[in-house]
């Protein structure tokens, strides 16, 4: 890493520490883009057309607008052109670099961090992708569960912490980003554990079922089929640890509509998706809630009580399954839907084993995360 750029790892980090008061994110991609998919917090300047034909006359026309005592970390698709803005800053007087990589980079960082409130978690988050997984682990064996594709980061988790991987689960067949679990189960002479209702045409899958139970160090690791986000969605209880997938999240639920988007398939998806919610809120105020996916939630490790989950009003959805109302649940879930997340027949085609990743699976998965229901 040169002394013009700036990791994409480090701003994740100066952000999650609060520390991005001394930070100033500069997005110079084009507006459409910036509002799609951007690094909470940043200024969009959208001049990457002109920065491509090395016209530096807008940014020259914002440069009393950008902070000269703060460092400007400037941003762009892949790096090339917010280089050329940093270098013209930098000659302009300001203290700026590069995101390598750009916002491509930025959709491969990983943060871990250990959960405090439930002994034996590991949470690694994507702050790029909203995605989030997890090494559950007692005595020096972990299980991972929903991996990316970037798997080194699970290995070199396990590593800092003297851990032996001793199986790979995936709580359901992933429509946002390719999975790494596996490759990473094949890499280790493991076991690949997922649903056999979501395990399409895959081989060497063991299948879970509900109540089944996986055996991490003298615990165990409990199988709950919570199906409506897809059909073979699970949910892993992990003593006081509810790992929730894409059923619940802290705001919403998962969205239904990801087999089948006709209306008919939506409303019995979102039916079996509700029975679902009923079982996971039934659980213990203690329980404590860690899902597969977040929006904009600044909280970290992303980790709520469901006692305090369900006494908050931010999730919307969570309340109708509180007051028993599957008709406003299926109805609201109907009428709120968002744009499917970018690829998504693709990056299903490949987790369900039916293509093999081809080109740049990579980009396949950058974008924003479109998972929720609402």
């Amino acid at each position: 890493m040169s002394n013009t750029e700036f990791d994409p790892a480090a701003v994740a980090r100066r952000i999650a520490e609060n520390d991005a008061a001394d930070l100033f994110v500069l997005d110079v991609r084009n507006e459409d883009d910036y509002e799609e998919w951007r690094i909470d917090g940043s200024t969009n300047v959208p001049i990457y057309d002109e920065l491509l034909e090395y016209d530096y006359s807008t940014l020259e026309g914002h440069l009393d607008e950008l902070p000269k005592d703060t460092e400007i970390a400037v941003v762009c698709v892949a790096g090339i052109t917010s280089a050329r803005a940093a270098e013209f800053l930098r000659e302009h007087g300001f203290d700026a670099k590069s995101v390598d990589k750009g916002m491509n980079g930025w959709g491969r960082v990983h943060r871990q961090y250990d959960v405090d409130a439930a002994d034996g978690i590991v949470q690694i988050v994507r702050p790029g992708t909203g995605c989030v997984s997890y090494l559950a682990h007692d005595g020096e064996e972990a299980v991972v569960v929903d991996p990316s594709q970037y798997v080194d980061q699970y290995l070199n988790a396990a590593d800092e912490r003297d851990l032996e991987i001793v199986g790979v689960a995936d709580s359901h067949a992933h429509a946002d980003h390719v999975s790494g679990a596996r490759r990473l189960a094949g890499e280790l002479d493991v076991p690949y554990y997922l649903h056999g209702d979501d395990a399409g045409d895959l081989e060497d899958v063991t299948e879970l079922a509900d109540g089944e139970t996986i055996s991490v160090g003298d615990r165990d690791l409990e199988v709950l089929h919570t199906p409506g986000h897809t059909p073979g969605s699970v949910s892993f209880r992990f003593g006081d640890a509810l790992l929730s997938g894409d059923t619940l999240f802290l705001r919403s639920v998962g969205r239904p509509d990801l087999e089948d988007s006709s209306e008919d398939a939506v409303r019995e998806a979102a039916s079996r998706l509700f029975d679902s919610l009923e079982r996971l809120t039934a659980l213990e105020d203690e329980t404590v809630v860690l899902p597969g996916h977040f929006s904009d939630e600044s909280i970290r490790p992303l980790a709520t009580e469901l006692g305090d989950l369900r006494a908050e009003t931010t999730n919307e959805l969570l309340s109708y399954v509180e007051d028993d109302d599957e008709e406003a649940f299926v109805e609201t879930i109907v009428e709120s839907l968002a744009d499917e997340p970018a690829n998504y027949n693709e990056i299903k085609q490949i987790n369900w084993g039916r293509e093999q990743p081809g080109g740049d699976v990579e980009a396949l998965e950058l974008g924003p995360n479109n998972c929720a229901a609402n």
